[in-house]
């Protein structure tokens, strides 16, 4: 009685796995959300091209960068955690297939997050640099302090991961 109450305690956990494939398909959703701004900024910066200044363009570049950035972190996010936490991914022969798909373990998954939070962070960082004369000192200093805590922090889930997988 009490291994079957154990079995079907067991199944129900291993199937609440699913409840996590509609958090990705959301993912998807905030993949076009992203999409839209991508084009929406690309569709303001165009018409000024010629008439803006080459800082103001290299700032409108770093948000377009940053942009593709985020998109990127969701896609890995989206595919890794599926694969990892749900269920692997059934594409035929035919279909054009990621390199990295079915490489990345949960903690290699937390070190791309980190590394690429930080590239995140350091564009916001360089367009705060490129615009310095419009932001105060003391909020200079904290997005300096946050921008190191998640590099330090990158960095030290890369070292764990490395000891843990010797």
């Amino acid at each position: 009685m009490l291994e079957k109450i154990e079995n079907s305690l067991e199944k129900t956990m291993y199937a609440s796995r699913w409840i996590l494939a509609p958090i990705y398909v959301g993912m998807s959703l905030g993949l076009v959300a992203l999409f839209l701004k991508f084009f929406e900024e690309l569709y303001h910066l165009l018409p000024h091209l010629l008439d803006i200044s080459e800082d103001t363009l290299v700032l409108k570049l770093l948000t377009l960068i940053d942009l593709s950035l985020v998109g990127s972190l969701l896609v890995i996010v989206m595919f890794s955690g599926y694969e990892n936490f749900v269920s692997q991914l059934n594409l035929s022969d035919s279909t054009e297939k990621l390199n990295w798909l079915g490489t990345h373990d949960y903690g290699s998954l937390k070190v791309k997050l980190a590394s690429s939070i930080v590239a995140i962070s350091s564009i916001h960082l360089l367009k705060v640099f490129m615009n310095i004369e419009h932001t105060d000192s003391d909020k200079i200093m904290w997005y300096v302090i946050i921008h190191m805590t998640l590099v330090v922090s990158a960095v030290m889930l890369g070292y764990l991961d490395k000891l843990t997988k010797h």
